[in-house]
């Protein structure tokens, strides 16, 4: 364990730190009042170093904060004083600045059940599930967790096929599409306990079967001309528009996933056969697309003009210091929200605008233009054109086509 460091150089450490992370101006003064008060809060009490438990007295004496703040929403004015709490205690323990804290607590699982979990999570780790597949998966589990909780049911040998029974019955006003994924879930945990001797019976045969069949929404989609009002709403005179501009050029013409975008490394970009060559987070599967002209020009000028000088190796980074890749929930939907509403885009009520929407109305376009289901799904990245076939129900040119002439149908009978 590295030597603990008086209050006040531990306060200057950090900010020096956060002068490397290029904080601006007014962040620095606003962490130096702060640790400025704590260190006197500290001195008051006789204390030379910074501690947990020193923290946690300092928020509670001067903000009404919660002990357990990590887990309760924050008090009111409190922030910025977790904030700088939690930058002396991270740097005090790992000598690095962590951008964020945590706002919110994890699912807190049942001691009873907390056991069999864990050790069901470190199996999906080995199957090497992703983390967005893990985390789905451990969701829709929790869902029977907290049933369990509900029903007082203290080990994992009281579940009984009445049970999933009455849990069956519980969730069936949930969508068709979750039900099946969650019954899904429920079996395989339920065989996993049974092969792992935490039940003596295989409960997974009393999870009955649900089809997986159901009808799709159709997808939203825009309108060629308002992606193109989308695109000339960004401003390219700074570094956040040029950014912005090269990841919607992406999107929009190439049809990547958002997480793909934010996963892009630097590495993975070719120019000398203009191309990059990346494995889609979400198939696993190596793609190699074109960079076209106009992508290509809108990287070149983000990188050679806007993004900041790190170490991180991701094309796409946040633009206000610490500077690194984007958080692994972060979505961007306040991107494409912020140019919707500067483009002056009316936007139905209940309709999905997300980033997503613009990867499909590259999928109908290419439909309304002739393309194949099978060149759309390679284009896409989905494993077969299963998940494609959604589209079909977009191109009302062609379904037109589909349509019986009356006159013709009474004639024949």
């Amino acid at each position: 364990m590295a030597e603990k460091k008086l209050i006040d150089a531990l306060a200057a450490e950090v900010i020096e730190e956060l002068v490397k992370l290029k904080y601006s101006y007014n962040s620095l003064c606003g962490y130096r009042s702060s640790f400025k008060r704590i260190c006197k809060f500290a001195e008051e009490r006789g204390e030379k170093y910074f501690s947990e438990l020193l923290g946690r007295q300092y928020l509670e004496e001067k903000y009404n904060c919660s002990i357990d703040y990590k887990a309760h929403p924050f008090p009111p004015k409190s922030q910025h004083a977790i904030r700088s709490i939690r930058l002396l205690g991270d740097y005090q323990l790992h000598g690095v600045v962590v951008r964020r804290i945590v706002k919110r607590k994890g699912y807190v699982k049942p001691p009873q059940f907390e056991q069999a979990l864990i050790a069901y999570e470190k199996e999906c780790q080995e199957n090497e599930y992703s983390r967005r597949g893990m985390r789905t998966r451990l969701q829709r589990l929790f869902f029977f967790v907290d049933y369990l909780s509900l029903r007082n049911v203290m080990s994992l040998k009281e579940i009984t096929p009445a049970l999933i029974s009455d849990y069956v019955v519980y969730i069936s006003p949930k969508h068709e599409k979750s039900m099946a994924s969650i019954l899904t879930t429920l079996r395989v945990f339920l065989r996993f306990l049974f092969h792992h001797e935490y039940t003596e019976v295989d409960l997974s045969l009393s999870v009955p079967k649900q089809s997986k069949y159901y009808y799709p929404s159709i997808p939203a989609t825009w309108k060629p001309d308002e992606v193109q009002k989308l695109l000339a709403a960004v401003d390219r005179g700074n570094p956040s528009g040029k950014r912005d501009y090269a990841i919607l050029l992406m999107i929009t013409k190439l049809g990547l996933r958002v997480g793909d975008v934010k996963a892009l490394k630097l590495s993975e970009l070719n120019w000398s056969t203009k191309t990059m060559t990346l494995i889609q987070e979400k198939t696993k599967q190596e793609t190699t697309y074109p960079i076209l002209h106009d992508i290509g020009w809108a990287l070149i000028d983000y990188l050679k003009n806007a993004r900041p000088v790190c170490s991180t190796s991701h094309v796409f980074i946040r633009m206000i210091p610490p500077y690194e890749a984007f958080g692994e929930h972060a979505n961007l939907h306040h991107m494409i929200t912020k140019y919707i509403r500067r483009a002056g885009i009316d936007v139905p009520r209940g309709k999905r605008h997300g980033l997503h929407s613009l990867r499909h109305t590259l999928a109908s376009t290419l439909l309304e233009q002739g393309a194949s289901l099978a060149m759309i799904t390679e284009v896409l990245g989905h494993l077969n054109s299963k998940s494609t076939s959604v589209y079909l129900h977009t191109d009302i040119k062609h379904l037109k086509d589909c349509a019986l002439d009356p006159e013709e149908v009474l004639a024949n009978e």
